[in-house]
C-alpha cells in the first residue's frame, strides 16, 4: 500500500482487512482504514459490502463511523463522492464545509483522476481502448438500473488490459465521467462483465463484486503537486489478481 503526496503532509499507513459486515464493529473501525489525512480531507479504504450512507430502508452504513474521524474538529467529515456498496477502495471525505465545496468542484469538473481495478469475464477487444457509451438511469416499480442509451448522459471509460488467466482478465479502468455504475455497465457492454456483478453480469454468481477503487489523484492545492493515494487490493480479489499476474509490489 502506498500514499504519495506533493506536500509536507504525512501519509497514513495501515494493514487492512475485509471483515464480514455482519460482525459487530467498534465505533473507531474506520480509523484503521485511513490512507491519507491532512487539514482538508481524508482518504479511507472503503470495505466492500457496506453502503456509504443509509438508503431508504436504513441499515448499516459507513457514515455511522465518521464521528471517529473528526480528529479534533467539531463535526465529522462528509462524503466528497460515492462508491457502490460492493466496491472497495479509495473513498474521499472532506473534513469541513469549505473542503467539501472545493472537492465537489474538482469532482464535478472532472479534474480528479480515478483508477479502478476489475476482474472481468472474458477479455476486452483490445489491450487498451475507450468505451464511449451514453448511460441512462431507468427506474422501475421495485428497483432501478443503468442502461446504454443514445439519449442518456455522456459516459466515457478508458481501459487497459493488465493480465489474463482462465477465461478472465484484469483491467485497469479510468472513468472520464462519473455516472452511476458506469464501469460496470461499460464492461458488460463490450462483452466482459465484472465478476460478481449480478445486475449487469450473471445474476446467479456467488462471488463478491471484483471492482476496486485502486487510486485517486486530486489537485487539491494550487501550489502543490496533486495528492496521489492508492488502496491495497482487497482480500476477496487477491486470488484472481494473482492468477492474472499481480504480485505484491506491482503497480
Amino acid at each position: 500500500m502506498q500514499a504519495r503526496t506533493g506536500g509536507g503532509d504525512v501519509p497514513i499507513f495501515r494493514w487492512h482487512f475485509w471483515p464480514s459486515m455482519s460482525d459487530a464493529l467498534p465505533n473507531d473501525y474506520l480509523v484503521n482504514r485511513v490512507l491519507y489525512r491532512d487539514a482538508m480531507m481524508l482518504v479511507i479504504d472503503k470495505p466492500a459490502g457496506i453502503p456509504v450512507h443509509a438508503g431508504p430502508g436504513g441499515g448499516p452504513n459507513l457514515e455511522q463511523f465518521f464521528d471517529a474521524l473528526r480528529y479534533g474538529l467539531p463535526r465529522p467529515p462528509g462524503l466528497a463522492h460515492r462508491l457502490d456498496r460492493d466496491t472497495s477502495g479509495c473513498l474521499v471525505l472532506g473534513r469541513h464545509r469549505r473542503a467539501l465545496a472545493r472537492l465537489g468542484r474538482l469532482f464535478e469538473s472532472g479534474r480528479v483522476e480515478k483508477v479502478y481495478w476489475a476482474i472481468v469475464e472474458g477479455a476486452p477487444p483490445g489491450k487498451a481502448g475507450r468505451i464511449d457509451l451514453p448511460l441512462k438511469k431507468v427506474a422501475r416499480k421495485d428497483a432501478w438500473r443503468m442502461f446504454a442509451d443514445p439519449s442518456g448522459q455522456p459516459s466515457v471509460t478508458d481501459y487497459r488490459l493488465l493480465g489474463r488467466a482462465a477465461g478472465r482478465a484484469w483491467l485497469e479502468c479510468r472513468p472520464r465521467t462519473g455516472r452511476t455504475h458506469q464501469i460496470r455497465v461499460h464492461a458488460a457492454a463490450i462483452g466482459c462483465p465484472i465478476v460478481g456483478d449480478t445486475i449487469y453480469g450473471k445474476p446467479d454468481q456467488a462471488e463478491p463484486l471484483q471492482l476496486h477503487a485502486r487510486e485517486v489523484k486530486l489537485p487539491l492545492y494550487p501550489t502543490r503537486e496533486p495528492i496521489d493515494v492508492t488502496a491495497p487490493p482487497p482480500a476477496h480479489m487477491l486470488k484472481a489478481l494473482e492468477a492474472c499476474g499481480w504480485h505484491e509490489g506491482r503497480t
